[in-house]
């Protein structure tokens, strides 16, 4: 019961520092609030869950900052009942996140040993969440078009795959280049036009293309 009140505790001074650093969307702050970020690591790693930080996981991959995944969930602007792709599943906390704020999500993660952890764990914490295991250069095509992409890794350009999976009027935010990222937020204006934002430098792990055994 003690570990539950200090992780309650650790839980509202991080959102208290994700206002102080500017995360303005309440529908974000309160999806900080519903989950359980200290799920999605290791047992050791309960103590600093909620700092903002980033954490590994398996195959060398990490959980983001919380801010990164408040920076992001942001520049989204998710409506209830949107449909959104997110590339790079990871821990599953982003995803969860998404969810909670009210969007479909649709997720992909090409490590197959992390694929099959989250798969697991978003199985009991949030069923609804739909996982691919696949590249995520070529997207889900499966249930495209969608209302909101984000790129949770470090793509070395855009992919044309992920545009032409996005709807008319929908939003991309893909951290964009190599030994670090400039986080992009596009917006597509029709078939082949996209307006571009630009939003600072971050640092993610890399985007990958591989070949991946079909499920």
């Amino acid at each position: 019961m003690t570990d539950n009140y200090l992780l309650l505790g650790a839980k509202k001074r991080l959102i208290e520092e994700l206002r102080q650093k500017g995360i303005s969307d309440e529908n974000v702050l309160q999806a900080f609030d519903k989950v359980e970020r200290h799920l999605f690591v290791e047992s050791f790693l309960w103590n600093k869950a909620y700092d903002n930080v980033a954490l590994k996981l398996l195959n060398g991959q990490t959980i983001s900052h919380p801010y990164t995944v408040a920076f992001q969930s942001q520049l989204l602007q998710i409506k209830k009942g949107e449909k959104v792709l997110e590339i790079g599943t990871g821990s599953g906390f982003q995803a969860a996140i998404l969810s909670a704020m009210g969007a479909n999500v649709y997720s992909v993660e090409r490590q197959q040993m992390l694929y099959e952890r989250t798969r697991k764990l978003l199985s009991k914490l949030d069923p609804s969440i739909v996982m691919y295991y696949g590249d995520g250069f070529l997207g889900f095509p499966r249930f495209a078009p969608y209302d909101k992409i984000i790129v949770t890794c470090g793509a070395p350009n855009v992919p044309m795959s992920l545009m032409d999976q996005l709807k008319v009027g929908g939003i991309m935010v893909i951290p964009v280049g190599d030994e670090s990222q400039t986080m992009k937020r596009l917006t597509k204006v029709d078939a082949d036009n996209f307006e571009e934002e630009v939003f600072g430098d971050f640092l993610f792990v890399p985007m990958l293309k591989d070949r991946v055994k079909r499920q």
